[in-house]
């Protein structure tokens, strides 16, 4: 029973702390939302192995629409396009 209930928990706690974290002013953002966004996969793999590929379709919707601005500029970065700063993070 533990082993169906544990990648939600985990999931939840996960989403608090994304939740606190965007709480924060944008230059202290950085780093845990950073280990935020490479925790997530596997979290999402952890829960779709476990509940199946409906709910980890669901998580990553709700991934990718938390985290649409960094991916984007990583996406950009990665092509070799322009990937400018939030003015927040240019100083």
């Amino acid at each position: 029973m533990l082993g169906v209930v544990m990648p939600l928990f985990v999931g939840c706690l996960w989403i608090l702390a994304a939740a606190v974290v965007a709480m924060l002013p944008m230059r202290r953002q950085m780093v845990p939302g950073v280990a935020l966004l490479i925790a997530a996969p596997v979290l999402l793999v952890w829960i779709g192995w476990v509940h199946g590929w409906v709910w980890l379709a669901v998580g990553l919707f709700a991934f990718v629409s938390m985290f649409r601005n960094p991916l984007i500029y990583f996406a950009r970065r990665a092509l070799r396009r322009p990937a400018p700063l939030p003015k927040e993070l240019e100083k």
